[in-house]
């Protein structure tokens, strides 16, 4: 696939993840909502199918949306070590503007909320207990599991008497969007799971430089590197077990 082509395919869909995965977070947390207070597993089926429309709509470059999964496949031997900056810059930027347009969607709400500075939660995730080492390995934990079912996943291939067998690969991006919800709701706890670094710094970014949000926190650039770094060194971990494995045979 061309450069321009993978671009434009991650970039739409992950401004769709984000736009839909900061749009539950902010319906549930800001006042005057249909869905205030609705709670954590309202926001986790809500992320779990942002990925689902996210990742439909960006099939045709293989639905990255996600520089640890594009590291991962890299790693792998799945993706071309060419295509790696373009899938993380499209995805980089599709994260900003999916931030923008959720915050555009809430405009009045925001406007409205009584704890302004309290909205970055919305945007990125923060440690429940704060502990650098510990939340990275947190990350890295959630972010391994993620990549590692992506890589290990059964696929299509022929069965007994010409009946093919499908594996997992008959749910589509659905069958990715149940392993967010799982790790979402098993995992997430401690961090508020990122699993992501795009899903975590571009909106943080949108909401220091862009979101014209009145009395909004520090955008908290110390723990910034936990999210990124951590899903980054869960994904690479996730290839080379593929790699080990008799199945990357």
């Amino acid at each position: 696939m061309a450069a321009g082509e993978i671009f434009i395919w991650e970039l739409i869909g992950t401004a769709v993840l984000i736009l839909l995965g900061n749009g539950v977070v902010a319906n549930h947390v800001l006042r005057k909502n249909n869905g205030h207070n609705t709670g954590f597993l309202f926001v986790n089926i809500g992320w779990a199918f942002a990925v689902f429309a996210g990742a439909s709509i960006a099939a045709p470059s293989g639905a990255h949306l996600n520089p640890a999964v594009t590291l991962g496949l890299a790693v792998a031997g799945k993706t071309a070590w060419a295509d790696v900056p373009i899938y993380f810059l499209a995805q980089m930027l599709g994260a900003i503007i999916g931030a923008a347009l959720c915050w555009a969607t809430y405009k009045l709400q925001f406007d409205d909320h009584p704890e302004p500075e309290n909205t970055l939660g919305i945007f990125s995730t923060a440690p429940q207990i704060p502990h650098k080492v510990w939340n990275l390995v947190t990350e890295i934990i959630g972010t391994f599991v993620l990549v590692a079912w992506i890589l290990l996943s059964p696929v299509v291939k022929a069965g007994d008497g010409g009946v093919p067998d499908f594996g997992n690969s008959a749910l589509g991006y659905a069958g990715v969007a149940f392993v967010v919800l799982v790790i979402g709701t098993s995992l997430g706890g401690p961090t508020g799971y990122a699993i992501n670094p795009a899903r975590d710094l571009g909106p943080r970014i949108a909401y220091a430089f862009l979101l014209p949000i009145r009395s909004k926190a520090n955008p908290n650039w110390g723990y910034s590197w936990v999210p990124v770094l951590g899903p980054l060194v869960g994904g690479a971990l996730a290839a080379l077990l593929f790699l080990v494995l008799p199945t990357a045979a």
